[in-house]
């Protein structure tokens, strides 16, 4: 599994890379919890371990400075929650290696912004729990659109998305344990190469938001590649405090490479992005001007999508970040965006493109 999501638990991380997945996901207490090719518009968005192997999902606590949610458990955006300090080193160790294999770090400066095509996969109940309309679909990608184009705050990360392919299956065993079944499920279903976003929305329990796979897994595991997302937490979809869409602009900052704001804690090099404050945990509910790190600059990132605050409570990116976003494509997706697939491996023409 991977450690890119938001966690409930007290996790002290900072600015470290290792060759892991990250889950993101979000923790419940059980008291809280109660086709086609479309181009998306902002104006949707308004309207709404073992090494390169899975890692078992972490069982929020609450606490910490930001307050929680009802029942003493606050949600996470990640089924691990967070990396130890040596495997982000390891994780950037394989940045850092790739790059000069490349020749050195480009960014976007030097290639044309992309357009990340997003092939959905909606696995639901055989009674249509889970199940959701194409509407729904087409309005989480605008949220993803507008969050890395900046439209809420922060900067314009150049990354956008297409909605190349919504596909549907009906399946209980699925439905109820998605994680007991990912490998066959993401055998069925997953569609293109290392620079096609899967997006897998399902059922993924009381607790957990959703889970991602770093760019770094991709070669090892391509088959493995991806974002799953709870189905409450898409725009409208009921999760309490999770449901403007945001748990996959979460997500898919890990795809993209990013680290939770929280790693290494107080530490060096905490998340390895030189802009965003150290913090000591992860945040909790809105704790606007926390502090939790008084001997560093600033206060915590809590509006950061890469922290564990609530959807209300986030907002943006910071050049930093999309700066090492832009490395990580470069590094490990890039290649795959300008080549032509197998078609075998891509059997919607749009994925090829």
């Amino acid at each position: 599994m991977d450690y890119g999501g938001k966690s409930l638990n007290n996790a002290t991380s900072g600015k470290s890379g290792t060759a892991l997945r990250l889950w993101g996901a979000l923790l419940i207490g059980a008291g809280v919890m109660a086709g086609g090719a479309a181009a998306a518009s902002p104006a949707a968005a308004d309207a709404v371990v073992q090494h390169r192997a899975d890692c078992p999902p972490e069982v929020g606590h609450g606490g910490g400075h930001g307050g929680g949610h009802e029942g003493g458990e606050q949600p996470r955006r990640d089924s691990h929650g967070h990396l130890t300090a040596e495997e982000a080193a390891a994780y950037e160790r394989e940045l850092r290696d790739a790059l000069r294999d490349q020749q050195g770090p480009q960014t976007q400066d030097s290639q044309q912004e992309p357009t990340v095509a997003v092939a959905v996969h909606i696995v639901h109940a055989e009674d249509g729990t889970g199940d959701l309309a194409d509407s729904t679909v087409k309005d989480q990608i605008a949220v993803l659109g507008k969050a890395f184009g900046g439209g809420f705050s922060g900067v314009d990360t150049g990354f956008g998305f297409r909605l190349a392919e919504i596909d549907r299956t009906a399946n209980d065993a699925w439905f109820q344990d998605f994680q007991a079944h990912e490998s066959e499920i993401k055998a069925e279903l997953r569609q293109g190469g290392a620079a096609t976003l899967n997006l897998y929305i399902t059922n993924m329990g009381e607790g957990i938001l959703g889970q991602a796979t770093f760019p770094q897994d991709y070669e090892d595991d391509p088959q493995n590649d991806g974002v799953v997302v709870d189905y409450r937490t898409v725009p409208g979809g009921g999760r309490e405090g999770f449901d403007l869409g945001y748990t996959a602009v979460h997500e898919v900052g890990h795809w993209l490479g990013l680290f939770h704001t929280f790693q290494n804690g107080c530490t060096d090099p905490g998340d390895y992005v030189d802009d965003t404050p150290y913090e000591a945990e992860r945040s909790s509910g809105c704790p606007e001007g926390r502090d939790t790190c008084p001997d560093r600059p600033g206060d915590d990132p809590v509006h950061n999508f890469m922290d564990y605050s609530d959807d209300r409570c986030l907002n943006n990116f910071t050049a930093g970040q999309d700066r090492r976003m832009d490395e990580h494509w470069t590094a490990f997706r890039a290649e795959q965006a300008r080549d032509q697939q197998d078609p075998r491996q891509s059997p919607d023409p749009l994925l090829r493109r």
